[in-house]
């Protein structure tokens, strides 16, 4: 099992989800992980913001970034951090084949106050109008932000809110959390860890688990085990499959 550096005390952890492969059905699952992570947090009491959002014409997001916030969130949501694959029967599929898909998920600590300082001067700041699928404008004021962080060439965005300054933190917050992410890939790497993180773009293209809807069965391929009942988990009951990852932890 992978030793994550990270404080087990987190006030708070950005998540990342991205269509992979697979087209329409890859944003729909994108949508499915969303709702399950929703569901989780509400059972858990954690706090849930949407920092931005990219929504698919035909359902589910091509990308959705939202915050989790717990006393002992990442404890919980770090073993998420990889590629997610599902295979399923589409709705518009007539002859009834399979269809497999991916999606990516990071899972990225909040930093500390402390953690990450960025000077005004290193930062580019756009202001462009929101826009939903299909590129209609859902404002016509230029409320969405794009921020780019000139050293490391990062570039994050939100139009989630309707005004400037609430997409201007929520852009902010993203590029925190990526830059705190660099920083402890750079310092791991430094001291000689060779240990991989378990965060996306660390090794994004990592398959971790397989949610297959014709067998009912979800399986982690990293402790090898497999639950049923992919409606309930997906609506949720994740905390099975997180007790199983603490208890191969020990």
């Amino acid at each position: 099992m992978a030793n994550y550096n990270a404080p087990k005390q987190l006030e708070s952890v950005i998540m990342e989800i991205r269509a992979g492969t697979g087209g329409k059905e890859s944003c729909l699952f994108v949508g499915d992980l969303f709702r399950m992570y929703s569901k989780y947090g509400q059972l858990q009491n954690l706090k849930q913001k949407i920092l931005n959002s990219h929504p698919a014409e035909i359902g589910g997001f091509k990308e959705i970034i939202f915050e989790l916030k717990n006393s002992n969130v990442f404890s919980k949501m770090k073993y998420e951090g990889g590629v997610h694959r599902v295979q399923r029967i589409p709705e518009t599929e007539k002859s009834g084949r399979i269809h497999t898909s991916t999606v990516s998920v990071a899972v990225l600590p909040k930093p500390k106050s402390a953690q990450i300082k960025i000077r005004p001067e290193e930062l580019k700041i756009d202001f462009y109008r929101a826009s939903g699928p299909g590129g209609q404008y859902v404002n016509k004021r230029e409320t969405a932000v794009r921020i780019t962080h000139l050293p490391t060439g990062f570039v994050v965005t939100s139009q989630t809110e309707r005004n400037q300054l609430q997409n201007k933190e929520n852009a902010m917050a993203i590029l925190e959390a990526k830059l705190l992410e660099k920083k402890e890939i750079e310092e791991s790497e430094r001291l000689g860890n060779k240990r991989r993180s378990q965060i996306g773009r660390a090794k994004r293209a990592e398959k971790i688990r397989t949610y297959n809807f014709p067998q009912d069965r979800v399986t982690d391929h990293r402790i090898k085990k497999s639950w049923h009942n992919i409606e309930g988990i997906l609506n949720g009951k994740l905390e099975p499959i997180i007790k199983s990852f603490k208890k191969a932890e020990l």
